[in-house]
C-alpha cells in the first residue's frame, strides 16, 4: 500500500534559463516587444514566468508566425507574481494597439477582473494551458490525463523491475498552479491505482535548482530511492544532475527518472542508450507555439476561435532526437 509524506523546502524562484527571444526590446509596459512593428497592431503573450525553458523555446516560433501575419509581438515576465501579471495586462489595455492577449496565469482567479476589462474593450483574452472566467478560447493540455499516462508508465516499469518489493519514490511536483496540481493528481492517482508497494515522498519544486536540492534532501532521508518522477522538465534536469553528481551511473538499470515536458537539454540525456532517464511525455515546443500563435492571430483578426487540445507524445531513447528544436 502506498505511503506518502511531504517535504516542503524553500522555493528558489531565480531564473534557470536565459530569455530565449532574440531581436526583442522592452515595450515600456513591463514586457518585451518585437523590434519590427507590424502594421496591424500588436498581440501579447504572457507566461507566468520566463524561468521555464520550454516557454522560452516557444516564443521565437510564435514571434515568427505573429510578425509574418503583420502584428507586433509583445511579451512580459511577471516572475510568478500574480499582481505583476495583472499590472502588465492593464498596461497593455491602455496601449491602444493590442488586438488580443493570451496567457498562462500565475493564478487564474487573479486574472478574472482584468479579463473582463479587456472583453469590455473588445480585446479577446485567450488561455494557454488553462481557462478561467471570460476566456474566449484556449490552447490546452489535458494535464490530469497526461499525468495519468506518465504515472501508468512509471507503475509499469516499477512492477516489471521490482515486483512486490517496496520501492522508494520521490515525486517532484508543484501544486500551486492548475498545471502542476492536475499533473500531480494524474501521476499519483495512477501510482495508487497500480497498488504497488511504494513509499512516496512529495517535494514541492519549480526550478532546476529546486530539483537538485530535492534529490539531496531525498537521498539524505532515503538513500536507496530508485524512482524519480517530475511534473516538469526543469526540476527533472536538476534531479538528474544531482543524481549523477552523487555517483549514480547514467546507465544505472535499477533507476528510473520520468517526467513531463522536455527541451533539448533533457532530450540530449534521454536519447543516450540505456540512460536511466527513460521516459518523457511532451507536447513539442513548435506544435504548442504554432497553436498559440495561430489562435492569437485569428482572434486579433476577428475570426472565431475555439478550444484546441494538444496531446503529449511518449519520448524514449529511440525517438528523442526527433524532438530536438533543430528537428522540429
Amino acid at each position: 500500500m502506498n505511503r506518502t509524506r511531504a517535504l516542503f523546502g524553500g522555493i528558489a524562484l531565480a531564473a534557470t534559463a536565459a530569455l530565449a527571444l532574440t531581436g526583442c526590446s522592452s515595450d515600456g509596459s513591463g514586457g518585451e516587444a518585437s523590434s519590427e512593428s507590424g502594421s496591424k497592431g500588436a498581440v501579447a503573450m504572457s507566461f507566468a514566468g520566463l524561468d521555464i525553458q520550454i516557454w522560452n523555446d516557444m516564443l521565437p516560433f510564435m514571434e515568427t508566425i505573429v510578425t509574418d501575419a503583420g502584428y507586433e509581438f509583445v511579451t512580459d515576465d511577471p516572475k510568478w507574481n500574480a499582481q505583476t501579471q495583472v499590472q502588465d495586462w492593464e498596461s497593455w489595455l491602455v496601449r491602444g494597439d493590442i488586438k488580443a492577449i493570451m496567457g498562462y496565469p500565475v493564478q487564474s482567479d487573479a486574472m478574472v477582473a482584468v479579463t473582463q476589462q479587456a472583453t469590455d474593450a473588445g480585446i479577446p483574452i485567450l488561455g494557454y494551458g488553462s481557462t478561467w472566467d471570460g476566456v474566449a478560447a484556449a490552447v490546452t493540455l489535458d494535464h490530469e490525463a497526461d499525468g495519468k499516462l506518465a504515472g501508468e508508465k512509471a507503475a509499469e516499469w516499477i512492477a516489471e523491475t521490482y515486483g512486490d518489493e517496496q520501492v522508494e519514490v520521490a515525486f517532484l511536483g508543484w501544486p500551486d498552479t492548475d498545471l502542476g496540481r492536475l499533473r500531480g493528481q494524474g501521476m499519483l492517482g495512477a501510482l495508487e491505482a497500480a497498488d504497488l508497494n511504494l513509499d512516496i515522498t512529495e517535494h514541492k519544486v519549480l526550478s532546476l535548482d529546486d530539483g537538485y536540492a530535492a534529490v539531496q534532501n531525498q537521498l539524505n532521508a532515503a538513500p536507496d530511492t530508485k524512482v524519480w518522477l517530475a511534473i516538469a522538465n526543469d526540476p527533472a534536469l536538476g534531479a538528474y544532475q544531482a543524481l549523477t553528481d552523487s555517483g549514480v551511473s547514467p546507465t544505472d538499470d535499477s533507476m528510473l527518472l520520468l517526467n513531463l515536458d522536455a527541451t533539448d537539454a533533457e532530450l540530449e540525456v534521454i536519447m543516450q542508450p540505456d540512460s536511466f532517464w527513460r521516459y518523457a511525455y511532451i507536447a513539442p515546443a513548435r506544435q504548442l507555439a504554432e497553436a498559440n500563435a495561430q489562435m492569437l492571430v485569428d482572434a486579433a483578426e476577428g475570426e472565431p476561435v475555439e478550444d484546441q487540445s494538444v496531446p503529449v507524445t511518449e519520448v524514449t531513447s529511440e525517438n528523442a532526437e526527433d524532438f530536438l528544436l533543430a528537428n522540429q
